[in-house]
């Protein structure tokens, strides 16, 4: 069921002195209470105090998909049940990650986060709200998240050196461009500013076919080669890329909608113990090789790593 927002139910965006036109990256001025002007003569909706900072001439996005911002309500009854089924969950990189990110930011006064792609907070990402005196920022182009600001990853709507860290987690997939919004990471940051990111290899076509990417443990070094790294390694590992399968494979059993669902969730129930023996093979070279997503935490650099160094740091098995 689809409901309508209320601003009661919304964060407040705040003041963010460091907006820019999406477009031509000129400074914003109100328009207004319900719109952002830029010089250049494009306007920005706010819908219920959020600003709607889309460039609609280089974005998939519109306005005009703002217009009734709406949320998905929380399941009930039978599609409560089934939303407890066992999920493809194992993480194993981002709690001790974000223990890293949280140490490198305690002593950062006033620190702000940005988390592409937050509608949606992902795992251990809490671990960083606590941090004293930290803001996160979550923005998110989905008109149903609970984004703050609506922007789209390409074009991202912050003057440069804005942030002490981005997170993105599980959203590169999705966007038709990685390299350009990893561009616009590195260009939000401060100069030493952090990033950690999550990114599938070994998983399924999902969110309705809104999945463009996948990525290596090497492909993820090279889209981040403007980064140094701190840290990368296995998200979920070969078990949790098998449960995928499994779960997959049932529900391509069937051409039918209702009946691929009730596979789907069959292999949901059936294939999660495959994913834990990801505890046991996360260290393993041919985890890296067979893993169903990968992360990477990095620092904000002025050098680029070669490929040559990217190629020599391989770290999957060399058998095959």
């Amino acid at each position: 069921m689809v409901s309508v927002v209320s601003e009661q139910q919304l964060p407040s965006c705040g003041d963010w002195p460091w907006l820019q036109c999406p477009g031509c990256s000129a400074a914003l001025s109100p328009a207004g209470t319900e719109a952002l002007r830029c010089e250049c003569g494009k306007t920005y909706p706010i819908v219920q105090g959020r600003p709607v900072l889309i460039d609609e001439s280089k974005s998939i996005f519109a306005h005009e998909d703002y217009r009734h911002l709406q949320y998905v309500e929380p399941p009930t009854g039978v599609r409560k049940l089934a939303r407890s089924l066992p999920a493809l969950s194992v993480n194993l990189s981002a709690t001790r990650s974000f223990a890293t990110m949280r140490k490198l930011l305690v002593d950062k006064p006033d620190a702000v986060v940005l988390v592409v792609g937050g509608g949606v907070i992902g795992k251990g990402i809490r671990s960083i709200a606590s941090v004293p005196g930290l803001r996160l920022l979550n923005v998110d182009p989905a008109p149903t998240s609970s984004a703050e600001i609506f922007c789209d990853g390409h074009d991202l709507p912050f003057q440069d050196g804005t942030f002490d860290a981005v997170i993105v987690q599980a959203v590169l997939e999705h966007v038709l461009d990685p390299q350009r919004c990893v561009a616009e990471i590195h260009r939000v940051l401060k100069p030493d500013g952090l990033v950690y990111s999550e990114t599938p290899f070994m998983q399924q076509v999902h969110m309705k076919g809104v999945d463009f990417t996948r990525f290596t443990h090497s492909g993820h070094r090279r889209l981040f080669r403007h980064f140094a790294e701190l840290e990368s390694g296995v998200v979920a590992g070969p078990g949790t890329a098998l449960a995928w399968s499994w779960r997959y494979f049932l529900a391509s059993l069937s051409s039918t909608i209702w009946l691929s669902k009730t596979l789907y969730k069959l292999g949901r129930v059936t294939g999660a113990g495959f994913e834990l023996v990801d505890h046991l093979l996360r260290q393993r070279p041919g985890a890296v090789d067979a893993a169903s997503c990968t992360y990477f935490l990095g620092r904000r650099s002025q050098k680029t790593v070669s490929d040559r160094e990217i190629l020599l740091s391989y770290r999957g098995q060399r058998w095959s």
